[in-house]
């Protein structure tokens, strides 16, 4: 089970601060995880300016230039944020028995170390 997940709050932990020009201490929304490499593309984190070639689309217009996109970070270096406190927090699991329609199901949940809640 993953710690980090598509759609959750994180916050970058490690870089360059921010006075410098970095993105630590950094929160924004997990866009979506590479789990074979490890890497997470987080909402306006890591930022870099991508060259394409220009060319034409069926319609006639021209495509390419300069635009600035997200780069994958590393997922040691972001923290899930635990929604209570709005800071970033390490994660656990919890094993719990779940009913449903009658069976009893074993599942892992993922909780705040520190808060024990429910993430």
């Amino acid at each position: 089970m993953a710690k980090i997940k598509k759609g959750d709050l994180v916050q970058v932990i490690t870089g360059a601060k921010q006075e410098r020009g970095g993105d630590r201490g950094k929160q924004g929304k997990v866009l979506r995880v590479f789990t074979d490499t490890n890497r997470v593309l987080v909402e306006g984190v890591n930022r870099v300016t991508k060259h394409t070639k220009v060319g034409q689309s069926q319609r006639g217009t021209t495509t390419g230039g300069i635009e600035v996109v997200e780069a994958p970070i590393h997922v040691s270096n972001v923290a899930l944020v635990d929604p209570s406190t709005k800071k970033p927090t390490r994660v656990g699991f919890r094993i719990e028995t779940v009913e449903k329609d009658g069976v009893a199901k074993t599942v892992r949940i993922r909780v705040s170390k520190a808060s024990g809640k429910d993430i």
